[in-house]
């Protein structure tokens, strides 16, 4: 028999929304899937990228600065190859 319940994470416990329908001392194996978060679902178009850019996101002047910084310092040091 299989079952699915929801239930709540708290350190080594996990407390479930309803009662498995087994008897108490039942030995059993647990599959452990995060669910989405109430409320969650797809993101707007463009808004995963907002989110991952951060400050960078509405800032694209200051980002090419800083990449354009990077690029220069992995030069710094670096040997040239001869040809």
């Amino acid at each position: 028999m299989k079952t699915t319940v929801r239930g709540v994470v708290h350190g080594k416990t996990i407390e479930l929304e309803q009662a498995p329908g087994l008897p108490d001392g039942q030995q059993v194996g647990v599959t452990i899937e995060p669910l989405p978060a109430a409320g969650s679902g797809p993101l707007p178009p463009g808004e995963g990228l907002q989110r991952a850019f951060g400050a960078w996101a509405t800032d694209a002047e200051e980002l090419d600065t800083f990449l354009q910084w990077n690029r220069e310092q992995r030069k710094v040091g670096r040997r040239r190859l001869e040809e």
